[in-house]
This record gives structure tokens, C-alpha cells and sequence, in this order.
């Protein structure tokens, strides 16, 4: 009787977790050895593209060219290596809970989503990362070593960059304020 107060008494992921505890130890040693092979491989990427000569072993003659390379490659690795097993991992995770009978999904609550704020901004990093390269890029500066960049071209560039992503959302916005006064003049 106390034991079974105490596991309705517990979350629904204690519950499940409890119920599936064989299938929850098999994740957990999956997402620690994803994670572990993720470092493994950056490693070994790291130490590979510095011997093969894809980029200088000290940073300050490393070059806008040699960021964008590194970082492709890196991700090509790091997809090949551990994305594909992943994924697969994925399916098989996937393809378990489709065969949960939909009595025993309905009795768990488990389908919260994170709130619309904590998963806002994820993509703002990457795209100014790229938005600086081309800018480094259309300078002529892509071959030159960023040791030799002074403070006042990085700031510049990036005060460029915010008039840019200024002039992307501003013309859209001025053309529908512009159109939405000429709608409400006609009426």
C-alpha cells in the first residue's frame, strides 16, 4: 500500500523512468558516449588538421579562410563520425516508443515543450558569424592573418553588419507601414 502511494505520488518521468528503467540506462550510455565521442573526435580533428597543414598551428597567423575551413571540416567529422550513429540511435529510440501501447503514452504526461523564449535567438550566432565572413570576405581580408586586424576594423564591421541586418528588416517594415496608411486612408 505505501509503495504504491509513493510511485503515484511521483512525477510522471519518475513513474516512467521507473517502469522503463532497462531502456532509460541504455539512453543515458548512449548520450554519455555521443558526448564522449563528440570531444574524441574534435580532438583528433584538431590535431589531424594542424599536422596535414589545413591550418597554422598558432592562431595568430590564422586567417578568415582557414576558420571556415576548419569549421566545415570539423562538422563534416563530427556528422560522419558521430551525426550518422546518432541518428540511427534516433530511429531506434523513435521506432521503441511508437510500439508503446497509446494507453500506457496517454497515462504519462511527458509531451512539454520548452517555452517560445528559451528557444528564441539560437540561430542570431551563427548568422552573425556569417555575416562577418562575408564582410571579411568582400574587405579583401579573407587570406590575411587576423593578428593583423586592429580593433577599430573588427568594430566597424561589426557596426556594418547591425546596419545590414538595419536595412534587411527596416525595408520590409517601411514598405508595410507604407501600404498599411494607404489601406486605411482609402477606408
Amino acid at each position: 500500500m505505501t509503495q504504491q502511494a509513493e510511485v503515484e505520488s511521483g512525477s510522471d518521468w519518475q513513474r516512467f523512468m521507473r517502469k522503463h528503467w532497462a531502456i532509460f540506462t541504455v539512453f543515458v550510455a548512449a548520450v554519455v558516449l555521443a558526448v564522449a565521442g563528440t570531444v574524441y573526435v574534435f580532438v583528433w580533428f584538431t590535431g589531424n588538421a594542424q599536422s596535414t597543414g589545413l591550418v597554422p598551428q598558432t592562431l595568430n597567423l590564422w586567417t578568415m579562410n582557414h576558420i571556415v575551413l576548419f569549421i566545415l571540416h570539423a562538422l563534416f567529422w563530427e556528422l560522419v563520425l558521430i551525426g550518422i550513429p546518432v541518428a540511427i540511435g534516433a530511429v531506434a529510440g523513435w521506432q521503441w516508443w511508437k510500439r508503446l501501447p497509446e494507453a500506457e503514452k496517454s497515462q504519462y504526461h511527458l509531451s512539454g515543450k520548452g517555452s517560445r523564449s528559451s528557444r528564441a535567438g539560437r540561430a542570431i550566432s551563427p548568422l552573425l558569424f556569417i555575416a562577418f565572413a562575408v564582410k571579411v570576405y568582400v574587405d579583401g581580408n579573407w587570406n590575411s592573418a587576423i593578428a593583423g586586424w586592429t580593433l577599430d576594423y573588427v568594430v566597424g564591421s561589426m557596426v556594418t553588419i547591425l546596419l545590414w541586418i538595419a536595412a534587411i528588416f527596416a525595408i520590409p517594415a517601411i514598405v508595410g507601414l507604407v501600404w498599411w496608411i494607404s489601406q486605411s486612408k482609402k477606408t
